[in-house]
């Protein structure tokens, strides 16, 4: 770090330079993101991705298939329209309600248009089609790519609406710990210079990686949170030593010393992020990615552009100051850190039970894959698809495709009776509705007549496409009705089941329940490996920070505690349909990235404040004098940064998207409790109670010496 500060300070100038030339180069690509975004990222190559690419490739089955929902229009409008989007030629094929009267329920009809998978961007075609049907009433377009386009165009103003309520707020906090106007600016700047740098940066990405349109809301509220976060504590640490040096050597204290502390910091959310690896689902992935790019940037500003532009401030980070903020320890502080040295077994219990309370609700979660309800009531791709649901019974019923492979072909005798056995296997399944088969499509019952009717040239013509439909070469497609909802517990335990069991031939299961058991199964399997990646990390990154035992486990206890509170608590707001909320189930994704996340970010002030009390307590070895000493000191810094975090996240409580809301709120709460509870209440109780003990680390010789953290 000595080498850095001093390379920083002798040429800020140049360092300078090369960050506005590389913030000017990726703002211009920043904007280009937005167009990359496609899915919502929950992708993984499993055999259902095998048997969707076989239907694809093999079967010549549609790669998408989009809506167009018909509510009180006349036979006239519908044909009209479906020549309008014909007329596009970007469509494969068309199933139009005026031929199919299965797609027609009295006031209410849909199309179904379908395409190839040469498709290149599905997202110009939902646009194209829009134009093509305009403002007519009655007539939407809906389906997997309209409503993802809909979702990034929400998650677009999203970010907007969060950033204009969260950054002013983020700026009054500011202003509070500073006191000067120069001194608030100067983390925001740096905020909107990271993100904006990730985002161009992750647009090189996006030209070879499937990005989900959830990394346009996450990225930049962790990077803001962060980054500003970083900068606070820099420039705590560069005031405080302006007071007794001068700018250059104030720099260089604050980069060797509070420098050190953001990269330790920043170790710890890199740890939680790159955990996500783990789970091989493209969304955890593509966040760990653009988190783990953000971090880096939000520590390289704070490290180099934060110290170039501190040696241009100097003393004019002071300016325009409207507070008188008193520097070090206040009577405040240092009378409530007497105050919980005197009760720590009371206030111990006080603060279990108040997240005991919190953690409750957590039997009762519900956790689902995000669909269209991800997003809000009034855009009409929700609404038409919820409306095409609702009165066809969509909801109530999935489609499973089965993917047989017999080498020796399924068109010989033994094949066929083959094809028969599967048939009634899967029919005397109780929660089979339907299968089918060439047997159930042509109505023959037997593989004799089948056979004989085969021997009949004028029949066997009309047999011919419908074994073309349903054989290829080796392969078998048959499609399975479960009367099951595809999103239901039901339905994946069905897949579960019949992808294990023995049937006589080899089979690949795809459709919606075999794609939801796979995404939960991928991250239930692994989810210890990615706890133990965390939390072991985490052990033995704190055990040699602070050479104790106690010290770690503590901070791994009330850190899990903590969340489990947390999702307790977003199971109240949102299951339970409080505050003005729609009851909803909790996205799957939310547990595995909120924990990810703030388990890295609550070691932020862990260590913060565990150093401080180090600190003194390498002074004087007196545990209670130090405890004082470094929560007095810290937790005016602890409670600003903590403040900025739950403003710039839960500022994305007033987005529209509901994953993003439930991230915003969930990390927000996370922090208000670790910062609050935790570190205010908990660990000084506990350093209290323990003593001496909290230095205790075996097999050491000698007095205790640690090393000596800012």
């Amino acid at each position: 770090m000595k080498f850095l500060a001093n390379l920083v300070t002798r040429h800020y100038k140049v360092t300078l330079g090369i960050w506005i030339i590389l913030f000017a180069a990726l703002a211009f690509f920043a904007l280009r993101l937005p167009g990359l975004l496609e899915g919502d990222g929950f992708n993984m190559d499993g055999e259902h991705q095998k048997v969707m690419d076989e239907l694809t490739e093999t079967f010549d089955l549609p790669a998408e298939t989009l809506f167009v929902v018909f509510e009180k229009t006349s036979e006239q409008q519908i044909e009209e329209t479906l020549n309008d989007i014909e007329d596009l030629k970007i469509v494969k094929d068309i199933q139009s309600p005026l031929e199919d009267p299965s797609l027609h329920k009295e006031n209410v009809s849909y199309a179904m248009l379908h395409f190839n998978n040469d498709t290149e961007s599905m997202s110009e075609v939902v646009d194209e089609i829009r134009q093509s049907i305009g403002n007519q009433e009655g007539i939407t377009l809906t389906g997997a790519a309209a409503i993802n386009k809909d979702i990034n165009t929400a998650s677009q103003k999203d970010l907007a609406s969060a950033e204009a309520i969260g950054l002013p707020i983020a700026l009054v906090v500011l202003l509070l710990a500073f006191g000067s106007v120069v001194a608030a600016l100067v983390p925001i700047a740096i905020g909107i210079v990271t993100v904006v740098s990730a985002l161009g940066v992750l647009t090189f990405f996006g030209g070879s990686l499937d990005l989900s349109i959830f990394v346009l809301n996450i990225v930049p509220m962790l990077g803001l949170a962060l980054s500003i976060d970083f900068a606070l504590l820099l420039i705590n640490r560069y005031k405080e030593e302006l007071a007794e040096n001068s700018v250059i050597e104030a720099v260089q204290i604050s980069v060797k010393t509070a420098g050190r502390s953001i990269i330790f910091s920043a170790l710890c959310v890199f740890i939680g992020l790159g955990a996500m690896f783990v789970l091989e689902v493209e969304i955890f992935q593509n966040i760990a990615l653009g988190g783990m790019l953000v971090v880096a940037l939000a520590v390289l500003g704070s490290i180099t552009l934060l110290p170039a532009l501190l040696m241009v401030l100097g003393e004019r980070i002071n300016k325009w100051t409207l507070l008188r903020v008193k520097p070090g320890a206040t009577t405040k502080w240092r009378n409530f850190a007497s105050f919980v040295m005197k009760r720590p077994v009371t206030l111990i219990i006080v603060a279990l039970v108040l997240l005991g309370i919190g953690i409750i609700p957590v039997k009762e979660m519900t956790l689902t894959i995000p669909s269209v309800d991800s997003l809000p009531e009034d855009y009409d791709s929700r609404q038409a698809y919820e409306l095409m649901e609702d009165e066809f019974d969509m909801g109530d019923q999935s489609t499973i495709y089965v993917i047989a492979d017999r080498p020796d072909g399924w068109e010989s005798t033994d094949g066929l009776n083959s094809i028969k056995d599967l048939e009634k296997q899967l029919l005397n399944d109780p929660d089979v509705k339907s299968v089918d088969t060439i047997f159930t499509a042509s109505e023959i019952s037997t593989v004799e007549q089948w056979e004989q009717s085969m021997t009949v040239p004028e029949v066997s013509s009309q047999l011919t496409p419908l074994v073309e439909t349903f054989i290829q070469e080796n392969k078998l497609m048959i499609p399975v009705t479960l009367g099951l909802n595809g999103s239901s517990d039901e339905a994946q335990d069905w897949a579960r089941e019949w992808a294990d069991k023995d049937i006589g031939t080899d089979i690949l299961i795809g459709g919606q329940p075999k794609f939801n058991q796979e995404i939960f199964d991928e991250i239930f399997d692994k989810v210890g490996i990615l706890l133990a990646i965390i939390l072991g990390s985490t052990f033995v990154i704190l055990t040699v920070a602070f050479r104790s035992v106690l010290i770690p486990l503590k901070a791994i206890i009330m850190n899990v505690i903590g969340l489990a509170s947390t999702f307790g608590i977003l199971v109240y707001i949102f299951q339970y349909g409080h505050f003005g909320l729609e009851e909803t189930t909790i996205a799957l994704i939310i547990p595995v990235i909120v924990f990810s996340l703030v388990f890295g970010l609550s070691m932020d002030y862990e260590v913060f404040l565990i150093s401080r009390i180090q600190e003194e307590y390498l002074k004087h070895h007196n545990n209670t004098k130090a405890t004082v000493d470094g929560l007095t000191s810290t937790s005016k810094i602890i409670t600003s940064a903590a403040l900025i975090m739950i403003v710039i996240t839960g500022a994305f409580a007033f987005t529209e998207v509901m994953p993003v809301k439930q991230i915003g709120i969930g990390i927000a709460i996370a922090v208000a409790i670790d910062a609050s509870i935790i570190r205010l209440l908990l660990v000084p109780s506990l350093m209290k109670l323990f003593g001496n003990w909290n230095w205790w680390l075996p097999f050491r010789k000698g007095p205790y010496k640690a090393k000596n953290f800012h």
